[in-house]
């Protein structure tokens, strides 16, 4: 073997030159169509209502709707099994261009029609994400599936990179002309929107085709759904899936408990809760995702260990954060035992749906794995953030630092509680994949003797 070809074995296949294109276009087909809405709920909330003539109720109101997204990931299933990645990500850029076109062009919109757009995109959610992860599984698959916790962490990375980067650009602009906001917010929103036709035009070029359920003895059909109840009926399915409950879970939580906690319990100024808030949670994900998906492949050699070991970190640290005296001098700890939980969370979030694809399952049923895995993993939305959010307004009606401390209490232990049995899911996991994998070398060596 020359030097090249060992320099070139190091890296895992999907970076080399004949497949990082097709990587790079299906991750970004999970941030694209997002782009001009979802993503700027977090830096631009206020000038994309003002924007859209609606009020911040409204959006929220919106934003509800999209969730119902989560009901619908099983049946999504059924979908990524019978048609191929690419043409449910094609299908899925399309129509978030035609219902921004609408949201963005048509003057005086019923608020009516935003809520049946919003419902729209909530069934293509359900549909066209579990074709991203699935598509970072089918374009990063080789013989030894090396690389794909790096796959996975760098989605994460390139995602949230990219949203902050995006977002950043209005936002200075906003900041320079802050008389114009309205006008730049909807420049942007329809520049990001229209990179949704090169978005479709790549996903042509660049995706190859893959496995679809097909029998022949029944309808495709009719093989799909059947692939979808082997999905169901899989153990080490459910047992990835509720792992990545945990670790959603607690990213639900890190987001009520870093920059409202410092402000409710500490009393720390805005600018100081501000700043601590957008590194905690968004620039520590953009370098986690990194760093799990190498630790990941090249140390433990399991996404799903690294799953086990990210949710044991958040538990540690949302256990310090729960123990730790409450006082004034406690601030600067109580920030870097945040950090801790936060990097625990975002490790664990970069590999989010990773253990799915370490199941090893035939291509043509992996779609609705990670469907199935989608629904489990993101189904916290519907109680994480609204008790969440009923424990900050709590707090932040609290008349002391002594009585709001207690309340923000209940959020950690919860976290330490939901961290520890997610981490009891993925070690299980991990345990009975070793298993698995053992066998396969047992049975191939029977045949050759």
């Amino acid at each position: 073997m020359s030097t090249t070809e060992t320099k070139a074995s190091r890296w895992p296949h999907f970076l080399s030159r004949g497949k990082i294109g097709s990587y790079l276009t299906v991750v970004m087909s999970g941030q694209i169509p997002y782009s001009s809405f979802e993503a700027f709920k977090g830096a631009l909330l206020l000038p994309l209502c003002a924007m859209l003539g609606i009020t911040e109720g409204q959006f929220g109101t919106l934003m509800g709707w999209i969730g119902i997204a989560m009901f619908l990931y099983v049946p999504g299933g059924w979908i990524n099994n019978r048609f191929q990645i690419k043409h449910i990500l094609i299908a899925w850029c399309g129509w978030r261009l035609a219902t921004y076109m609408i949201l963005f062009l048509v003057p005086n919109l019923s608020f009516k029609v935003m809520i049946a757009i919003a419902i729209s995109w909530a069934v293509w959610d359900a549909i066209g994400w579990p074709a991203v992860v699935n598509g970072v599984s089918f374009v990063t698959s080789d013989e030894n599936s090396k690389g794909r916790g790096l796959a996975m962490g760098l989605l994460e990375t390139i995602r949230r990179g990219s949203e902050m980067l995006m977002n950043l650009l209005v936002v200075g602009l906003i900041a320079w002309r802050p008389d114009n906001k309205e006008t730049i917010m909807w420049i942007f929103a329809m520049a990001y929107a229209l990179l949704l036709i090169p978005m479709i035009i790549a996903l042509l070029k660049m995706v190859p085709s893959n496995a679809i359920a097909h029998e022949e003895s029944h309808s495709d059909n009719l093989a799909a759904l059947i692939g979808l109840g082997k999905v169901l009926i899989r153990p080490r399915v459910w047992l990835a899936g509720l792992a990545a409950m945990c670790v959603y879970w607690a990213y639900v939580h890190l987001i009520y408990a870093s920059a409202p906690y410092m402000t409710i319990v500490f009393k720390a100024s805005d600018g100081v809760s501000g700043a601590f808030g957008i590194f905690n949670t968004g620039l520590v994900g953009v370098f986690a995702g990194l760093v799990s998906g190498v630790v990941a492949d090249y140390i433990f050699k399991s996404s799903t260990v690294m799953m086990g070991v990210s949710l044991t970190v958040t538990a540690i640290g949302a256990g310090l954060v729960y123990v730790l005296p409450v006082n004034e001098s406690a601030m600067w700890i109580s920030m870097i035992l945040l950090m801790v939980m936060a990097i625990g969370v975002f490790m664990g979030k970069a590999v989010i749906l990773a253990p799915v694809a370490e199941l090893h399952l035939p291509a043509a049923i992996n779609g609705s794995a990670m469907a199935v895995g989608s629904f489990l993993a993101y189904a916290p939305v519907f109680w994480a953030n609204p008790w969440a959010g009923k424990i900050v307004e709590q707090a932040n009606k609290a008349s002391s630092m002594e009585a709001a401390a207690p309340l923000f209490g209940k959020l950690f232990l919860i976290t330490i509680l939901v961290s520890a049995f997610g981490a009891a899911c993925a070690f299980t996991l991990a345990f009975f994949n070793k298993k698995a994998d053992n066998k396969v070398p047992e049975a191939a060596k029977l045949e050759t003797e």
